[in-house]
């Protein structure tokens, strides 16, 4: 490992790291708020999903020898921010069980493999590039409201890229720190230090919460986080088997959820950025990142909500301007992929609009809906002789927010 290790990869995984805790984070502290939790309630949950993403990102990325980015639920808790709430806090830990035992069922059955290995490799890249198109629109749009921090960022982006293509990313970040801090814009007045203290919560098994959270919990986990997750390995060329990543993980889930954790899953957005040539240009090391990005969070993860408090001090222009220019490279394989071969372009294009349109339907995310759009599109459109090939020959394993 330590000849393969990059100081590119490493900076990859911190800047993975920081856009999880930047963003989807506080999403959980908003669902802790309405439950009314506990401050050692919501820092024992921090401190559940961080070390369980830690050791599952370590653990499968050396075992793989690939970028295995592991992170929590994103649409998950953005369900718990409303439905939270309607049960007592043992129940939705209950939910959380049953959740994550369903989820690994499915991954030990092969029927995940089963259903995304009918999928194209032109609608898989398609829909990874409608996920990530809105992180780099997110860059131009921030610019209005901060146009000398968005639009320099921008500009050094551009010429470290001919100049330092490797580095280009970290010095950005780096020089985004920087301006912000002297413009006054890094907000520390609620820091302070404090390290975590798990709470164990006995599970209660309650039938409506298994139907009104459990369920849903699962769908969203499973569409809107493996589904995608995978996705991004497949786009980036890599043929990791998706069974062992959706039950390891998840079996990691049942063991933290009574410390709080909704749910251990792979990665999506911040896996795009340790899977593409900014983390490493020989894609056989990028997989120091995601052990780089593992280690980051079982550091967070001692220092429970605090460090998450650190990371969301950074202001939200700098965060989506630095994964925006970290993600262009991945939309750009995804486009291309996407339009790689012409008879399917259409299918394509109606799974990256769909995506990209950021809808939701039934509870559902649009990736889900792009997909299902995009397969059903190609089955339609497609000769039947070439739909047959492309759906059962060359085909990927595909999934694509955190």
């Amino acid at each position: 490992m330590w000849k393969d290790f990059s100081f590119s990869a490493t900076v990859a995984g911190f800047i993975a790291v920081v856009v999880s805790y930047a963003g989807p984070s506080l999403i959980i502290f908003q669902a802790a708020s309405a439950a009314h939790l506990s401050h050692a309630e919501l820092s024992s949950w921090i401190w559940a999903i961080s070390m369980g993403a830690g050791i599952s990102a370590i653990a499968l990325s050396l075992f793989f020898r690939a970028p295995v980015i592991t992170a929590w639920s994103t649409p998950g808790a953005a369900l718990l921010v409303t439905s939270l709430p309607a049960y007592s806090y043992p129940e939705a830990i209950g939910a959380f069980v049953f959740a994550a035992a369903l989820i690994m069922v499915i991954g030990i059955s092969g029927l995940f493999d089963a259903v995304m290995a009918r999928i194209p490799k032109s609608i898989a890249s398609a829909m990874l590039a409608g996920i990530l198109f809105r992180f780099g629109a997110e860059v131009f749009t921030n610019f209005p409201a901060s146009p000398v921090l968005v639009g320099t960022l921008f500009a050094a982006y551009v010429v470290l890229k001919r100049l330092l293509p490797r580095y280009a990313i970290a010095l950005v970040l780096v020089l985004g720190v920087g301006l912000s801090a002297i413009g006054g814009e890094l907000r520390f007045d609620a820091f302070h230090i404090e390290l975590a203290r798990p709470v164990w919560t006995t599970p209660e098994f309650s039938l409506a919460a298994i139907i009104g959270l459990g369920v849903p919990l699962a769908l969203v986990t499973l569409t809107g986080q493996f589904l995608t997750g995978v996705a991004v390995l497949r786009a980036f060329g890599y043929g990791t088997p998706s069974g062992p990543l959706v039950w390891s993980t998840s079996a990691l889930s049942v063991v933290m959820a009574p410390f709080g954790s909704h749910g251990i899953n792979l990665a999506a957005i911040t896996a795009a950025i340790c899977s593409g040539t900014e983390a490493n240009h020989d894609a056989g090391k990028r997989y120091i990142a995601g052990v780089a990005l593992g280690v980051i969070y079982i550091i967070v993860g001692l220092f429970g909500a605090t460090l998450a408090s650190l990371f969301a001090s950074l202001p939200k222009e700098l965060v989506a301007a630095v994964a925006g220019l970290a993600l262009l490279g991945a939309i750009m394989n995804g486009l291309a992929g996407a339009m790689n071969v012409e008879r399917e372009r259409e299918p394509a294009l109606l799974t990256f609009l769909v995506t990209a349109s950021g809808m939701s339907f039934l509870g559902i995310g649009s990736a889900f809906w792009g997909l299902a759009v995009g397969v059903t599109a190609a089955l339609v459109l497609l000769p039947r002789a070439a739909s047959q090939a492309e759906l059962s020959g060359k085909v990927v394993v595909t999934s694509a927010t955190r």
